[in-house]
């Protein structure tokens, strides 16, 4: 009895909903969808701040927030209330206009890329067929409200920082996106549902170099730690929001947290087979996976020291980019070997390789230990 009602759940978690989901009319879809997309980000939002400060407490031996609310839980709410309440000062020497544009420039594509993520089988808001294409695109956006923020703040240090998180943008989306390749070669789609659907074997054990070169490309591109050095630590500044305040330093806080949640998304779709799952419902297997891999991302925050600047472009062109090319060319080889689908075999053997590559790549690859010019 129980293999059968495993059955039956399975199925019914693999049955879509129809593309007008929850009514009949198209507009009332794009209206359900767009709020419940925004308050599914400032919610995640507010429930990763909370996650990473105990966790990291935890990780530190201290305490991290338990006062405001049972356990520390509306920490995150205080922290906005006053944050809201904070001065907006704007810098003299300042663009107005492009520095008040900025960080909506920034926080608007993060809102967007959920657009194509599922929750469910067919619970999204636009299934499109170039739904990767899309995320890609989209997610680069972000860096444009950034070089904005630093270029308008009249301020050397917020130019260079903003300079810095551009040129590593640049640098890492190239083996973000050849990592992405060989999903979309192993699934035959790039669609964000159909990717999900092709993962009778979640497609981190089929490509689990392709997924260790996207995480560590996506912490880089998103600023989180051991590849947050964008900021000028020995001038004693904030990097490209250092002369912002208020609500506006607020939304670029929010920006950082919700793409760091919209890449755990993405991680958790084409690669953990997204909201598959016995047992649970659907959307929640989502959720629990999401904040797993967000956890992984505090877990190195913790533990993982920092990497130099000239150190971080190293890493991206000397090591990740040759990998992800091997690795697209040998998943190229096992879809021809395999045309239909690829078998448990190619799980052991393509272990194997990313164990043989990461170990020789590492024996003459170095990040540089000398004087450093930037």
């Amino acid at each position: 009895m129980a293999i059968i009602d495993l059955v039956i759940n399975r199925r019914l978690s693999l049955a879509a909903l129809p593309p007008d989901w929850p009514g009949n009319n198209y507009w009332w879809h794009w209206l359900f969808f767009t709020i419940v997309l925004i308050a599914f980000v400032l919610v995640m939002v507010m429930g990763a701040i909370y996650i990473e400060r105990r966790a990291m407490g935890r990780m530190q031996s201290r305490l991290g927030p338990n006062r405001t609310g049972p356990f520390g839980l509306l920490q995150p709410v205080a922290d906005a209330v006053k944050v809201m309440l904070k001065e907006n000062i704007v810098p003299d020497n300042a663009d107005k206009i492009v520095h008040w544009l900025a960080p909506v420039i920034a926080f608007a594509p993060v809102l967007m890329i959920f657009a194509v993520v599922p929750f469910q089988n067919g619970a999204l808001l636009a299934d499109l067929n170039i739904g990767i294409l899309y995320i890609v695109a989209i997610s680069s956006i972000s860096t444009v409200g950034v070089f904005m923020a630093g270029w308008s703040s009249g301020n050397k240090y917020s130019l260079l920082g903003a300079m810095r998180n551009v040129a590593a943008v640049v640098s890492y989306e190239i083996p973000l996106v050849l990592s992405i390749v060989g999903v979309v070669l192993v699934a035959g789609s790039m669609s964000l549902n159909t990717i999900v659907l092709k993962q009778d074997i979640p497609f981190i054990l089929l490509q689990p170099l392709g997924f260790l070169i996207f995480f560590a490309a996506a912490c880089a591109e998103i600023n989180r730690s051991p590849f947050d050095l964008m900021e000028a630590d020995s001038e004693i500044v904030a990097g490209f929001h250092t002369e912002y305040s208020g609500m506006k330093f607020a939304m670029f806080y929010l920006v950082e947290y919700a793409e760091a949640i919209a890449m755990s998304a993405i991680i958790t779709t084409i690669f953990l087979g997204g909201w598959r799952g016995p047992l649970l419902p659907p959307w929640l297997w989502f959720i629990v996976k999401t904040f797993i891999v967000f956890f992984v991302m505090v877990w190195t925050r913790t533990t993982l020291p920092r990497v130099r600047i000239d150190q971080l472009m190293a890493l991206a062109w000397k090591f990740l980019f040759p990998l992800a090319l091997i690795n697209l060319f040998v998943t190229a080889v096992q879809v021809l070997v395999w045309p239909d689908a690829l078998p448990w075999t190619a799980v052991y053997i393509n272990i194997a390789i990313m164990i043989i590559l990461i170990f020789l790549w590492s024996r003459f690859f170095k990040l540089g230990w000398g004087r450093v010019e930037i």
